[in-house]
């Protein structure tokens, strides 16, 4: 599939799900209690794709995502320019969960919601078929795009990146301020998952002639 039929399609489905107001209307559990604001970015041209948990608090009120600290580790990771990292003809960005859930009461935020992956998220994915590399964020991400290929823990599933690489996915813990200590336990991820993904990202981003 390709072309401007693709496009229009594409463009249509994400008008729709920006006016899904599913987790406050017709909810799986509590409703959300506040206007719901779906964030994502979808392009019929981008062949990466980020699949996040959910937005924050920050990119709720922005209605950008991942414009807070997580991004900007995001991007440290991915070494890439803010530039590049918001050109959705190069990078798609599908959370979970396309409105920030909510805090729990110590402050952290909600899982994602349940009411959009199986809403929207098959449907977006086939409009966007020149994907061929998928960054998987975070447990939710990994359960969905993976399934009964995941470890039984996020540490098990990232550290197996190099058996899921050949499906051209590539599981990454959140990038969250609060993972400090999960990275200094694990320096293999710095030294050896990060070059193989800022090389696998730069191969798709500005391809050698």
């Amino acid at each position: 599939m390709s072309g401007p039929g693709l496009d229009t399609r594409l463009c249509e489905l994400a008008r729709q799900a920006r006016a899904c107001r599913l987790c406050r209307d017709n909810p799986v559990g509590l409703p959300l209690p506040y206007e719901p604001r779906p964030v994502f970015t979808l392009s019929a041209k981008a062949k990466i794709l980020i699949a996040g948990q959910a937005p924050g608090v920050r990119v709720n009120e922005s209605g950008k995502p991942f414009t807070d600290r997580s991004g900007d580790r995001l991007r440290e990771w991915m070494a890439v320019s803010r530039e590049e990292f918001y050109d959705s003809d190069l990078v798609a960005i599908l959370p979970m969960s396309f409105c920030f859930p909510g805090n729990d009461r110590h402050g952290g935020d909600l899982p994602p919601r349940r009411e959009c992956a199986p809403r929207w998220r098959a449907d977006m994915i086939a409009l966007m078929p020149r994907i061929d590399l998928v960054l998987v964020v975070g447990q939710y991400a990994q359960a969905w795009h993976l399934g009964k290929a995941r470890g039984a823990s996020l540490t098990e599933t990232v550290r197996d990146w190099r058996l899921h690489m050949r499906r051209n996915i590539m599981p990454l813990p959140h990038p969250s301020w609060r993972n400090t200590a999960w990275l200094k336990r694990n320096p293999w991820f710095e030294t050896e998952l990060l070059p193989v993904l800022r090389r696998e990202i730069r191969n798709r981003i500005s391809p050698p002639e």
